[in-house]
């Protein structure tokens, strides 16, 4: 953002920071300096984290929020001034229209008042203007007592078009049916009423009911607008879109058995002063008015709202998107252990990288363990030779096509070879093949074959997701719900900000980081990050952050946003390996010197921190905010915020959905939350569905309340349709088995096998695209746990299992995500 802040239209009497400040619910100060910083070019994690004193303490989240609404109401000012040009140019501009205009706190509203003015084609009203018809309306809307027939024979002029009363009356009804749907005040309450009361139908269309199968549960469905859930909304589109349904917006049903549509005209008359009291001309305007609504503002008002409903729509898919990719970004890390990347393959083999604590590739090489070759014992003795061979302590196997094939092949090698210790896990290979192809991959690993890439790939995605997969576009990770039918714009911008905030969150090592990586550093875009690369490849690795200030082209600003989030450690000054900015490292020396101690020694000393008050190391330029901060860090310097590491226990001999029963309780990992429910991998290549109302005993409006992607759970099994591939789970331990047949309401329950790999139904209607265990149903509905009305008559759920923060070995195939799926 580079322009200054905006005043809001007069007649609101607000700035926009004003408004903003109102909606955030702080004080209109914090929000002027967070817009000032902003527009400087500073950034949100910066700002977050280093500017408390001047924000009063806003956090990254709403300076998100600040950041977007900023955003909104600039280009609203810059529709605004357009628009007063525009009606200026006319010379239709008074004080009244221009009053409406600044008061307008809506682009809807803002487009309302301006389309009567609003340049377009020769309308039938523009042409019976010209014919001079415009009296005759105006009269018989003032005078009903006036016959309308009779009135329009003095209007018919054939040199004008008008041959006759009846052309006369249409064109008449034409200006009026454009001035009632030009009408900005009566618009809007239309508009609004509609979008709390109407509702959206969908039903097939002829002759598509087999072909368009998999969109069966929206055949014939008519819900409430305001209460439709995003992910029901986007498949009716989905499903007009690819020629299934037809969907349409209309009014709620009429009471009292009347014309669904007689509230909506009964508002167009009453705003014009439209009554029939048996006068000559009441009834043809009551026809104008129904004629005005049924093609006119009923079309229009369609529109709108469609285009309302999808941004809704939109914006919820965006934020479930955003929240699990940054479940999976922040979760745990293994670590510095050297380890084992397995990417499984039949007829192609299993391709074998290892990599060191560093995340170094030491060895590579493919076995073949399964059909057709066979060769498992040579492949176990190669696995074990690397493994002793590089001490190796983790085994990651990619979850893709003979994934629990080769993860028995894991447990035999642990079996055989108990000295190595080693522990085994499943990684998630979504994107894998991405990264793989890309020009980055061919740069860093210019060596390897592309299919060895993929293993070295999920070696270190073990080690530290965050690190290896901000290598890779965020929409190929496979997280999200309805992907390919959201807002390339608004979706990738959603993305981008969490990655940023995901990374400077943690913190990054800058002689250990990759371009990528340094590249979602505050202040720090893919030039600076190559150039800092080439300047450590070059001259070594960095002993201080005073160095970056040598790279090219990273002048003071950028410094500034990004050397509190750069670590370096054994460098030259402790501090460096902190998250204290350089900027305040004079109040570490004088806490030190106050302390008897040097930085070094003062660094952990929890002692000696925790009894020190923030007050006393105060001064102009650092607030308690910051100090606050600074003692918290200098006592766990360059702490990571992530949990500890952990991995899920798949049951031994539960491989394939036809080994599952009803009632099983198994442990799996979270892969993918959705808003009707959470997809957990239970290790059978097909995720089971827990409906939101089989998570707990409680009332769950937002599964993230309940579980997040990476957590591992334990699970119960309810239901197990084969042919359909469909899973139905509990967090209830208690449930019974086959609660999963009832149904409980719209979404009623797991639908584990309607979608392809981007939630997008394949043409099969089971969602088995290439290297995908099954997708996810959008409408992720039957077979899952009945919902339960309590004495409230609300819902009822069931009492969490436990839930712990694991690997994100669940990045993964997900049927409701976009990009690959799992790979």
């Amino acid at each position: 953002m580079t322009q200054s802040a905006q005043t809001l239209p007069a007649g609101t009497g607000r700035t926009v920071e004003a408004r903003i400040a109102e909606e955030l619910a702080v004080a209109e100060g914090q929000v002027v300096a967070a817009v000032g910083l902003l527009d400087g070019g500073a950034t949100v994690p910066f700002v977050a984290r280093y500017r408390k004193e001047a924000t009063g303490g806003l956090d990254d989240a709403q300076l998100r929020t600040l950041e977007e609404r900023l955003r909104y109401l600039r280009e609203l000012e810059e529709r605004r001034t357009a628009i007063l040009e525009s009606i200026r140019e006319q010379g239709k501009l008074d004080d009244a229209l221009e009053t409406a205009i600044r008061a307008a706190e809506t682009k809807a509203r803002l487009e309302d008042i301006y389309l009567p003015f609003k340049p377009k084609r020769r309308t039938k009203a523009q042409i019976a203007r010209e014919a001079g018809l415009e009296p005759l309306a105006d009269g018989l809307l003032t005078d009903p007592s006036v016959e309308p027939t009779a009135a329009a024979a003095a209007f018919v002029d054939a040199e004008r078009g008008v041959p006759d009363a009846d052309a006369a009356l249409a064109g008449a009804r034409s200006i009026l049916v454009e001035r009632f749907g030009e009408d900005a005040d009566l618009i809007g309450e239309l508009r609004e009423r509609m979008w709390s009361r109407g509702r959206l139908i969908s039903r097939v269309r002829p002759g598509k009911e087999e072909a368009g199968a998999k969109y069966s549960d929206y055949f014939d469905v008519a819900e409430q607008v305001a209460e439709l859930p995003s992910h029901r909304a986007l498949a009716m589109f989905r499903g007009e879109k690819e020629d299934v349904l037809e969907v349409a917006l209309e009014p709620e049903a009429g009471e009292d058995g009347e014309p669904e549509s007689a509230a909506y005209e009964r508002a167009i008359a009453h705003r014009f002063d439209i009554v029939d009291r048996g006068r000559p001309g009441d009834t043809w305007l009551r026809e104008t008015v129904r004629w005005a609504w049924r093609t006119r503002i009923l079309v229009h008002l369609g529109i709108d709202l469609r285009s309302r409903l999808r941004a809704v729509a939109e914006d919820a898919a965006v934020g479930v998107f955003a929240a699990n990719l940054r479940d999976l970004l922040l979760a745990a890390p293994a670590g510095t252990r050297s380890v084992l990347g397995l990417d499984p393959g039949l007829r192609t083999g299993v391709k074998v990288a290892v990599v060191d604590a560093t995340g170094k590739v030491v060895d590579t090489d493919t076995v073949y363990p399964h059909a057709p070759q066979r060769k498992w014992d040579q492949a176990l003795e190669r696995l074990g030779e690397l493994a002793a061979r590089h001490r190796v302590e983790l085994v990651a196997i990619g979850n893709g096509t003979a994934s629990r094939e080769t993860d028995r092949l894991a447990a035999d090698l642990i079996a055989r070879h108990p000295e190595l210790n080693l522990t085994k896990t499943l990684v998630s290979e979504a994107g894998a093949s991405v990264y793989s192809a890309s020009a980055f991959a061919s740069r860093e690993l210019p060596e390897l074959d592309v299919s060895l890439r993929g293993a070295v790939s999920i070696a270190r995605r073990l080690q530290d997701p965050l690190a290896e997969l901000v290598k890779i576009d965020p929409k190929s990770i496979g997280v999200g719900q309805y992907q390919h039918d959201l807002s390339e714009t608004k979706l990738s911008r959603s993305l981008d900000a969490v990655v940023e905030d995901c990374v400077n969150g943690v913190g990054v090592e800058v002689n250990t980081a990759s371009a990528p990586l340094l590249a979602r550093v505050s202040g720090i875009g893919s030039g600076l990050a190559e150039n800092i690369v080439a300047h450590r490849d070059e001259n070594g690795p960095f002993r201080s952050r005073k160095e970056l200030r040598n790279v090219a082209r990273l002048g003071p600003k950028a410094f500034e946003q990004c050397a509190g989030f750069l670590r370096v450690r054994g460098g030259e000054d402790p501090l460096d390996a902190s998250s204290v900015h350089p900027e305040a490292y004079p109040v570490v020396r004088r806490i030190a010197e106050r302390t008897g101690t040097d930085v070094a020694g003062l660094i952990g000393n929890t002692a000696v921190l925790r009894g020190l008050r923030p007050e006393d190391f105060t001064d102009d330029t650092f607030g308690v905010p910051t100090v606050t901060d600074i003692l918290r860090e200098l006592e766990k310097p360059g702490r990571d915020p992530r949990p500890a590491f952990r991995t899920a226990r798949f049951k031994e001999g539960v491989e394939k959905i036809g080994d599952l029963e009803p009632g099983m309780v198994l442990e799996g990992v979270v892969s993918n939350v959705a808003a009707f429910g959470a997809f957990v991998d239970i290790g059978v290549h097909q995720d089971g569905l827990v409906h939101v109302s089989a998570m707990s005993e409680k009332f769950v409006s937002d599964p993230r309340e309940v579980v997040k992607p990476g957590d591992v759970v334990r699970v119960r099994v309810l239901d197990v349709d084969i042919p359909r591939k469909r899973i139905s789970l509990t967090l209830r331990l208690d449930d019974e088995p086959g609660a999963g047949r009832g149904r409980g309401g719209r979404d009623r329950g797991g639908r584990g096998g309607r979608e392809g790999r981007d939630g997008r139904p394949d043409g099969n209607g089971n969602g088995n695209g290439p290297r995908e265990r099954g997708g996810r149903g959008d409408r992720g509905e039957k077979g899952g746990a009945p919902r339960q009305r309590d004495r409230r008559g609300g819902e009822r759920r069931g009492a969490p299992a436990p839930v712990n923060s694991a690997m994100a070995d669940a990045l993964r195939r997900a049927g409701l995500t976009g990009g690959e799926g799992r790979r």
